[in-house]
C-alpha cells in the first residue's frame, strides 16, 4: 500500500468511528460520517466535548 491509500483508509476509519460516537451521544451518525470526513480529527474533539442534546420537558397535560 501507497503511504496515500493508508492515509484514506485512516480517515474513513475515523470518520466510522466517529459515527458510532454521535451515535452513542443522540446524534445523527450519518451527518457526522460525513462531516468527519472533511473535518476529520476536529470533528472527533467536536463530538467529544459537546454533550448530548437535551430532551425536551415532558407537558404534564
Amino acid at each position: 500500500m501507497m503511504p496515500t491509500e493508508e492515509y484514506a483508509v485512516g480517515w474513513i476509519t475515523l470518520a466510522m468511528i466517529n459515527a458510532g460516537l454521535a451515535q452513542s451521544k443522540s446524534r445523527r451518525g450519518g451527518n457526522w460520517f460525513l462531516l468527519s470526513l472533511l473535518l476529520g480529527p476536529i470533528a472527533t474533539f467536536i463530538i467529544v466535548t459537546n454533550d448530548p442534546p437535551s430532551k425536551p420537558p415532558r407537558s404534564q397535560g
